[in-house]
């Protein structure tokens, strides 16, 4: 059972920007709609927990329940989509970035490009990123801009949501192991930003952990630099 989270103090907890930049500029001149990848939902759908939602709907009218039909030309089958997403959670869709309302922004907003890294062994090690954006998300390749207000402030918040909700943490458990599983196909390491501070690659076979300096860490894409 979902537990009675208070998502108006989650927000405030966790408000601090990705990195000290607009990373939405870096990217959107190389999305042809000319959006940031992360806002634009033809390229990335936000999911929002049900509660969270509750909570969406009586405060502002920036959100939506997604449709499916937003996009003419769909990324992901939309029912595919939908048999993806856990039952606890619902797609969303917004205004776009020009209404954005940041008070208001998911959690799955704030989070992106990033979501808890958790062991073979159930342990929260730190922030792993989503891998399906690796070409597209500047963040992804400048791992090095990330704030340590952020990243505390992310770790803090996923600590809640665990100490809460054993069920969630399951649930990313799951995806990390995806992530294993994939890193294991193409034969490298994941980054890591743990939670104690610093950068880190992780064997996907083994989980081991090897600190590295973040101008090792690799760019992918239109970000070479």
């Amino acid at each position: 059972m979902q537990p009675n989270l208070p998502f108006d103090q989650l927000y405030q907890r966790f408000n601090e920007p990705v990195v000290q930049l607009d990373c939405g500029v870096m990217c959107a001149p190389h999305n042809p709609t000319g959006k940031p990848f992360c806002c634009d939902i033809c390229q990335a759908v936000p999911a929002a927990y049900r509660q969270e939602w509750d909570y969406l709907r009586r405060s502002t009218d920036l959100w939506h329940v997604w449709r499916g039909d937003e996009c003419a030309e769909a990324l992901q089958d939309p029912a595919e989509l939908l048999a993806d997403t856990p039952d606890h959670m619902l797609l969303l869709a917004c205004q776009g970035p020009a209404h954005c309302q940041r008070d208001f922004r998911a959690i799955s907003c704030r989070q992106f490009p990033f979501f808890p890294y958790i062991s073979s062994d159930l342990r929260f090690l730190g922030l792993a990123y989503e891998w399906d954006f690796e070409r597209t998300c500047w963040v992804i390749s400048h791992l090095e801009a990330v704030t340590e207000a952020y990243r505390s402030a992310f770790i803090q918040t996923y600590q809640i949501l665990f100490a809460q909700w054993a069920d969630e943490l399951k649930g990313y458990a799951i995806k990390s192991e995806e992530m294993r599983d994939h890193f294991i196909k193409v034969r490298r390491r994941i980054p890591i930003l743990h939670r104690r501070g610093g950068y880190y690659l992780l064997s996907p076979l083994s989980e081991r952990l090897r600190r590295v300096a973040a101008c090792r860490l690799p760019r992918f894409g239109n970000y070479p630099a």
